[in-house]
C-alpha cells in the first residue's frame, strides 16, 4: 500500500511510540510504501530544522536522510483551484494523487475534511493502525 504522511505524523513516528512509529516500522520493514513530493520533504526538513533549534539535543536529521533515500519521489502538478482551506495542505493531496496513493495518515482537521477527494482517503493514525495495517 502507498501512503502519503503528514508532517506531524512523521514527527511524531520519529520522536514517539503510538501509531505513528507503527506506520514509520511498518514502511521501514517494507509493509508499505512511503511517497513524497519535493514540497513535503522540504516541509519535514524545515520541521526538523525548528525542532533541532528547540531542542539542540535532538537530531532527526538520519531520520529525514533515509526518508530521503528510501521513499518515492513525484513531482505532482500544480492546481487549478485550492483543495483545502488551507491551501497548504494542498501539497499532501497532489502528492497522493500523483503517486497514486490511496490513503494520506493525518490528524489534520483540514485534510480529514477532504477525505474521499480524487478517492484519497484520509485517516487518523490510530484509525490505519488498527483497522488498515493490522490486515497488511
Amino acid at each position: 500500500m502507498r501512503i502519503v504522511l503528514d508532517t506531524n505524523v512523521l514527527i511524531s513516528g520519529i520522536f514517539f511510540s503510538g501509531p505513528p512509529f507503527k506506520i514509520l516500522e511498518a514502511w521501514r520493514d517494507g509493509r508499505l510504501e512511503m511517497v513524497v513530493s519535493q514540497e513535503i520533504l522540504e516541509e519535514y526538513y524545515r520541521v526538523g530544522e525548528i525542532l533541532s533549534n528547540r531542542y539542540p539535543d535532538v537530531d532527526i536529521t538520519p531520520a529525514l536522510e533515509f526518508i530521503t533515500i528510501n521513499a518515492e519521489i513525484v513531482s505532482p502538478p500544480g492546481l487549478d483551484e485550492p483543495i483545502c482551506v488551507d491551501p497548504d495542505d494542498d501539497k499532501f493531496f497532489t502528492c497522493a494523487i500523483a503517486g497514486r496513493c490511496s490513503v494520506i495518515i493525518s490528524g489534520d482537521k483540514h485534510l480529514l475534511d477532504k477525505s474521499g477527494y480524487a478517492g484519497v482517503s484520509v485517516q487518523k493514525p490510530r484509525y490505519f493502525v488498527d483497522k488498515v495495517l493490522i490486515r497488511i
